[in-house]
């Protein structure tokens, strides 16, 4: 039987039948079109940074869901659950874009926001729905949310307010307690509010959806009723720090910790490097910070403690301004606080979270308060 030999001059199209035997190895950088897997035993993080840019596969082969890169910022990426699975991985609770404070004392109504990429002042760009100070803070991946507060009297209303549009804030739902100097918390999915006053202080651990509109449900208690702590959240978990109840007569160190796949009483993971209240809280990716308040004076302590594992924090760093009644918001990279009190203040602080060291003074709010709420966008 003769041979013909096949060139790329005479082959225009195949019969894929007409394939039969073993194929000869062929060098895979001449194939284009083609998209690799990542294959990992856990899912991607908002710093996975793949070199090969939207459109990355990322398969988790523990779990078989599998995850698309649909933006690709430096530790800041969007993953996509596409493999019938739960669970996207957008930019978490940290900010990319912007912060803001919400109300606060002297009693007022005013929505700050400033930017986390680029070191100003703050700008005016709406009023919550009613004049209210020491209020906790929420955020969802598109809206900010403050809980509670009080203007002359405590109320129970939880606000919202768009962050890509500029404007007002409206009453959606109320909580089950009616109170102030409540801390805030948020998953991706819930926002939490964690005790508060008064009756000496408040234990409840509220919770409402960021789906639709409504009421909030009791979850559970806190291990100790008190006000004037401190929210912060990982991705699985949130944080209430510090605190003051009139029983207890000083303030607490306490790090509570509850979960958010499970309703339930929190458990005391841990304490602070200080007892504190009035102060902020502000999380990373791997730790949580409690920033300022009270303790026998105004301070600028900055404790450090670690949502990997359970344990007492450590002090990292100082505000640059002694202070409580302070606001946290939380950066990619950044932790920010702003406002206080003693004297009122407009400062806007920020310090770095791979590095343990002091803030630095990068801008000023439109209005100089305390008992202000935190968001980020």
């Amino acid at each position: 039987m003769s041979v013909t030999q096949v060139t790329t001059k005479n082959i225009i199209s195949m019969d894929a039948s007409k394939l039969t035997g073993a194929l000869p190895a062929m060098d895979g950088s001449n194939v284009t079109g083609a998209s690799s897997v990542t294959k990992s035993t856990s899912d991607p993080a908002v710093d996975t940074n793949p070199s090969g840019g939207v459109g990355t596969l990322w398969l988790n082969k523990t779990s078989g869901e599998m995850f698309a890169l649909t933006d690709a910022t430096a530790n800041a990426n969007v993953w996509y659950n596409v493999g019938g699975g739960t669970g996207d991985v957008k930019l978490g609770f940290q900010g990319s874009i912007s912060g803001f404070t919400s109300g606060g004392a002297p009693t007022q109504n005013t929505i700050d926001k400033f930017s986390l990429t680029a070191d100003a002042d703050a700008t005016d760009v709406g009023d919550m729905f009613a004049s209210r100070s020491h209020l906790a803070g929420q955020s969802s991946f598109t809206h900010g949310y403050h809980s509670g507060g009080q203007s002359g009297s405590n109320t129970n209303a939880i606000g919202k307010f768009s962050f890509t549009v500029n404007g007002n804030s409206s009453d959606i739902a109320d909580m089950t307690v009616t109170r102030d100097s409540s801390s805030g918390s948020s998953s991706s999915t819930h926002g939490y509010t964690n005790g508060g006053q008064p009756t000496s202080g408040q234990n409840v651990i509220d919770k409402f959806t960021f789906s639709a509109d409504a009421n909030a449900t009791d979850v559970g208690d806190l291990t100790v009723g008190r006000h004037g702590s401190a929210g912060a959240n990982s991705e699985t978990h949130g944080y209430t720090s510090s605190g003051y109840t009139d029983a207890h007569g000083s303030n607490y160190n306490i790090i509570d910790k509850y979960s958010f796949a499970t309703d339930g009483n929190a458990t005391d993971v841990g304490d602070c490097a200080r007892p504190s209240r009035g102060c902020a809280g502000i999380s990373s990716t791997t730790h949580g910070y409690t920033a300022g308040g009270y303790t026998s004076t105004y301070s600028t302590i900055l404790d450090k403690y670690s949502f990997v594992s359970d344990g007492n924090g450590t002090q990292v760093g100082e505000l640059t301004v002694a202070k409580n009644g302070v606001s946290g918001q939380s950066g990619l990279t950044h932790g920010y606080s702003s406002g206080g009190s003693h004297p009122t203040s407009d400062v806007i602080d920020k310090w770095a979270y791979a590095t343990d060291a002091n803030a630095t003074d990068v801008g000023n709010l439109t209005v100089a308060r305390h008992g202000c709420c935190g968001h980020q966008y």
